[in-house]
């Protein structure tokens, strides 16, 4: 996945993600979402292409 297109779907995500919390759908907890997007752009890639990392990303 290139880097552009990774950053256009991480802002796709989070604009959902902000819509979900102006509608209720999803609570207004900066850490929890913050973690949720984190898991979804960094962790699942990183377990999938099995990246040996050191984790500077602390959420």
């Amino acid at each position: 996945l290139s880097y552009t297109r990774h950053e256009y779907f991480r802002r796709l995500l989070c604009d959902v993600i902000g819509t979900w919390v102006e509608n209720g759908e999803a609570p207004d907890d900066i850490e929890l979402l913050g973690r949720i997007v984190k898991g979804i752009c960094y962790e699942n890639a990183k377990h999938y292409f099995q990246f040996e990392v050191k984790d500077r990303l602390k959420a």
